[in-house]
C-alpha cells in the first residue's frame, strides 16, 4: 500500500534577533522572534510499509547530508517502523540566507511521515527530535509567530499578527555562520546583555500591542547586521534603498544574507511592494539578487495549510488536534 503527499515547506524570517553571551558549550544565548512566511519549497513523499527501511531523495541540487533523510530515519526509529520512503525536493527557498529552508524540510517530514504511517508522534517528542537535527527545526513544528530563547529551541507562541506583504531579497552573498558569531565578539560574560534584553522586550511588547511587524519594526534589531556590514557594506545600501522605496521596515534575517522588507498593513501596501519589486529588478545594484514577494503566515493559516495538504490522510479533516491524527491509525 503506497501513500503519497505533496507538501509546501515554508520559510521563516527573524522579526528580531539578539545575541547575548556565549555559553560554556560554545553555543550562544539568543532572543529572537520567528515568523513563518509564504515562500516555500515543495516536498513530495511516497511511503510504503516494508520489512526493511530504504530512504531515497530526488534532489536536483544534491544537498549534502540532506536533513530530509536524517529526519525520516529519526522519525521511523521513533515510531519503531520500517518503510520504503521516496522524496522529491523542489527548492524555492534560497540556501544559506537565514530563511531556514533545511530546517523547514526536516520539520515537514516530522509532521507528515507519522500521518502517512498511521501513527502518532507526540509534539514534545517531535520537538526533541527536531532540536537534535537543528536549532530552527522545532519552530516549524508550531508555525506562526513565536518567541525563542536559548539556542532557539525554547519556544513560546505569540498572539497572531497581521498577514502583511513583504519582499525577500536573496542577495547571493555568502555569510558563514561561525565567523558571523565570531565577529560579534560575545564572551561568557557579555556586559550588554541586560540592555539587549530590555530592548528585545520593548520590541515584543510593541509587536503584541500593534499586531503588525511593519508597525513594530522601528524597535526591531538584528545583531548580525552590524557584525557583517564591515565585510559586506552593500547590505546597508540595499536596506537604505528598500526604505526609500516605501518599506515600513527592513531587516536582515538570521545570520544573513537574505534581507526582508515589510510593507505594513496600509490599504496600498501590496501595490507599494509591487512597485518596489519592479524598481529593484531594474536597478543594477540588485543584479544577481532574487527579489521574491511573500506574506507573513499566521499559526492558524499554517495549520490550515497542513490540514489541506494531508486532507485525505487525516482522521478528521476539521480537527484542531496538533500534530494531525492519521486516518490509518488503529
Amino acid at each position: 500500500m503506497i501513500r503519497r503527499a505533496k507538501l509546501s515547506s515554508l520559510a521563516k524570517i527573524n522579526l528580531d534577533l539578539r545575541v547575548l553571551n556565549r555559553n560554556p558549550d560554545n553555543f550562544h544565548e539568543l532572543r529572537t522572534v520567528f515568523q513563518t512566511v509564504s515562500l516555500a519549497d515543495t516536498i513530495e513523499i511516497e511511503y510504503t510499509p516494508t520489512r526493511r527501511t530504504d530512504l531515497s531523495i530526488d534532489d536536483p541540487q544534491a544537498i549534502p547530508d540532506n536533513l530530509i533523510l536524517r529526519a525520516a530515519r529519526a522519525t521511523l526509529d521513533a515510531l519503531r517502523l520500517t518503510a520504503t520512503v521516496r522524496f522529491r525536493l523542489t527548492k524555492k527557498i534560497p540556501m544559506g540566507g537565514g530563511l531556514g529552508g533545511g530546517s523547514s524540510n526536516a520539520a515537514t517530514v516530522l509532521l507528515a511521515l507519522p500521518v502517512l504511517a498511521g501513527r502518532t508522534l507526540p509534539l514534545d517528542r517531535s520537538i526533541e527530535i527536531g532540536a537534535a537535527l537543528g536549532s530552527d527545526v522545532p519552530f516549524f513544528l508550531l508555525g506562526g509567530t513565536a518567541l525563542a530563547l536559548g539556542r532557539g529551541t525554547e519556544l513560546y507562541p505569540l498572539p497572531e499578527i497581521a498577514s502583511e506583504p513583504l519582499l525577500i531579497l536573496s542577495t547571493g552573498l555568502h555569510i558563514a555562520t561561525g565567523p558571523a558569531y565570531g565577529a560579534l565578539g560575545r564572551s561568557l560574560t557579555f556586559t550588554g546583555a541586560s540592555s539587549s534584553i530590555n530592548s528585545f522586550q520593548s520590541y515584543v511588547r510593541a509587536l503584541v500591542d500593534s499586531r503588525s511587524a511593519g508597525a513594530a519594526s522601528a524597535l526591531s534589531a538584528n545583531d548580525f547586521e552590524s557584525a557583517v556590514s564591515g565585510q559586506f557594506p552593500q547590505l546597508k545600501k540595499i536596506q537604505a534603498k528598500l526604505s526609500r522605496l516605501g518599506a515600513a521596515g527592513v531587516r536582515m534575517t538570521g545570520s544573513g544574507s537574505a534581507v526582508v522588507a515589510f510593507f505594513g498593513s496600509r490599504p496600498d501596501s501590496r501595490e507599494v511592494r509591487e512597485r518596489a519589486r519592479t524598481m529593484l529588478l531594474r536597478d543594477r545594484m540588485f543584479e544577481g539578487c532574487r527579489v521574491m514577494p511573500a506574506a507573513l503566515v499566521s499559526r492558524r493559516s499554517y495549520r490550515a495549510l497542513w490540514r489541506r495538504q494531508l486532507h485525505e490522510h487525516i482522521g478528521n479533516p476539521g480537527t484542531e488536534v496538533w500534530p494531525l491524527p492519521s486516518r490509518y491509525e488503529r
